[in-house]
């Protein structure tokens, strides 16, 4: 059995496209450049988006603990690894937002 580092942090950032673009979201997501694959104490991320609401997206990465995804948040590559975007996507304004949890188990 392999054994992988366990999650103490999870963040939570839900958005909500406003201008439909959902598509080209959805595709640069699947084409990320993945930066933060490699910052310390990523584990790993996953998008999903709610069926009854096709135009949200919650994006939800795992950590090792809250310091590391601090300290990539706040970094140059958190901002790099938003150069992906697509170009003219609007976004529903007060539904962005970033929260933290403690990760329990999975």
């Amino acid at each position: 059995m392999v054994s992988r580092p366990l999650a103490s942090h999870v963040a939570y950032s839900p958005f909500v496209v406003a201008n439909g673009m959902r598509e080209e979201v959805k595709a640069a997501f699947r084409e990320r450049p993945g930066l933060v694959d490699n910052a310390a104490g990523f584990l790993r991320m996953d998008v999903i988006s709610p069926l009854d609401r096709p135009k949200e997206f919650w994006l939800v990465t795992f950590w090792t603990d809250e310091e590391s995804f601090r300290a990539w948040h706040k970094g140059h590559t958190y901002g790099d690894s938003h150069a992906g975007i697509p170009k003219g996507l609007k976004l529903v304004r007060g539904e962005t937002i970033v929260k933290g949890f403690e990760h329990v188990t999975s």
